[in-house]
């Protein structure tokens, strides 16, 4: 579904992607895992063009992702959730729903995300549904923007750092509701420091640091290998 072949990308003069390549397939969730500033982020912005690409390839089914807008990556089926949840403060949290409500396309399951059916995900979000979302948890605003991806009907998500700075028990439940996404057949691209919260999700993991790809295997493999953990994860 997803295929990132050799992908440099920099800030300005700040290169931080090193020839990345990875594969996301359809209905999988794949880790991206690495320590704070190794490149989890830039990856996803790289995918978004929203980080200049300066060498590589981006095909999301088969399509090239280089030189499209963000608006039409969105539009191909790519949903991305940013590790700094970025909701509209002032609107309420149905007022956010309504500016993702998508064209109609059906999401991965051939199944469209109503707003009933994210409130249904997120039975909290309804209990909130008339409160400006700034005035949300933390917990609560992660919620309400992967409620308001889902409801524009992707066929990929990219999750970045979705479990960052939460309760444990709000991380939990989050858990829950990711890993029902993937029971649905949605392919999950996840960038994430917490081992435990992927480990939990995702069917395969690449480590990446310094903006390069160190390690690609399962879940498995990576947790038989204590050596890559504590070189790359300090777990």
């Amino acid at each position: 579904m997803l295929e990132l072949i050799d992908v440099h990308a920099a800030y300005g003069p700040s290169h931080v992607l090193h020839g990345v390549s990875l594969v996301a397939r359809d209905g999988e969730v794949v880790s991206l895992l690495g320590r704070n500033g190794a490149g989890k982020t830039t990856t996803l912005k790289a995918i978004m063009a929203l980080v200049d690409v300066t060498g590589g390839d981006l095909r999301f089914e088969g399509r090239s992702l280089r030189g499209r807008p963000t608006h039409q990556i969105a539009r191909l089926g790519i949903g991305y959730v940013p590790e700094d949840r970025r909701v509209f403060s002032d609107l309420t949290v149905t007022e956010n729903l309504r500016v993702g409500e998508g064209d109609g396309r059906a999401g991965a399951s051939g199944v469209r995300w109503t707003r009933d059916r994210v409130f249904g995900l997120f039975p909290k979000l309804a209990d909130l549904a008339h409160h400006r979302a700034g005035s949300l948890s933390g917990g609560e605003q992660q919620m309400l923007t992967i409620a308001r991806t889902l409801i524009t009907n992707p066929r990929l998500l990219l999750l970045d750092e979705p479990s960052e700075g939460l309760a444990p028990v709000v991380v939990r439940a989050l858990a829950d509701n990711i890993a029902l996404l993937k029971r649905e057949g949605l392919a999950i691209l996840l960038s994430e420091q917490n081992v435990k919260f992927a480990r939990r999700l995702a069917d395969r993991a690449y480590i990446i640091e310094k903006g390069a790809i160190r390690f690609e295997g399962s879940m498995a493999t990576l947790d038989a290998d204590p050596a890559i953990r504590a070189a790359y994860l300090s777990v």
